[in-house]
């Protein structure tokens, strides 16, 4: 069984769970196909099929049929050629150039350096640091809570405190906040503690990289989770959305 089946299977029964629950009004269609990853729209047409045809109308029709997008691979056994023997010093833009003007080319400038890149003709740029995206909220409640400590002198008259907040990624709903001398372990299980005891078990915790959450055994090494009972996202800073 090849990955996309595998992938397939798996759609169709997260696929078939989510939308009992959006028919019992649990969760809306915009919720379960954010949870799927999809779009309105294709949940609502999967919805159809799936009344019509059953588990059958959920089978994905692109596999088993050559992509209508693909280059065809004798204009690509063309463009190799020509890079090896005539324009090996050229970077691919440049070379891409030559190609629409002096060789009746038509297929793109991506596709071209991806083949140049595949047939080791050419090494791929040195990648950039990745930009920080939006993290997008949970869709329902409970299933992340967002922990963060801020130290300032919250109160006139006393020294600075640490303000430890636990809130639910999905609603900004304030679960438990309290000042502590210093953030630590401590804190974190008392605001969990109290989180639970009013509200129930979550999901996952979004936290920053403190000591207290992370263990480092050597300089240098990889963080790891200092407890595995509770599934942690770690964020740069847990204060950014």
């Amino acid at each position: 069984m090849g990955t996309a089946s595998i992938h397939e299977g798996v759609r169709r029964m997260r696929f078939s769970s989510l939308l009992e629950r959006q028919e019992r009004r649990e969760i809306s269609q915009e919720e379960a196909a954010e949870m799927l990853g999809i779009h309105v729209r294709t949940f609502q047409r999967w919805a159809e099929r799936y009344q019509e045809e059953g588990e059958a109308g959920l089978a994905d029709r692109r596999l088993g049929r050559p992509s209508p997008k693909r280059a065809p691979a004798a204009e690509l056994e063309r463009m190799l050629g020509l890079y090896r023997d005539k324009y090996a010093d050229f970077t691919v833009k440049h070379f891409h150039e030559h190609l629409l003007k002096r060789h009746d080319y038509r297929l793109g400038y991506t596709v071209t350096k991806l083949h140049l890149h595949v047939a080791g003709l050419v090494r791929p740029a040195r990648k950039r640091s990745a930009h920080r995206k939006k993290r997008q909220r949970r869709p329902l409640r409970g299933m992340m809570l967002h922990q963060d400590g801020s130290r300032h002198v919250w109160i006139e008259g006393l020294p600075a405190m640490d303000l430890i907040v636990t809130l639910d990624d999905a609603t900004s709903e304030i679960y438990s906040m309290f000042l502590v001398a210093e953030e630590g372990t401590a804190s974190t299980l008392q605001a969990l503690r109290e989180v639970i005891a009013a509200h129930g078990l979550f999901c996952s915790l979004y936290s920053d990289r403190g000591s207290h959450y992370f263990h480092t055994p050597k300089a240098g090494e990889k963080k790891s989770i200092v407890s595995s009972a509770i599934p942690i996202i770690a964020g740069r800073g847990a204060g950014r959305r």
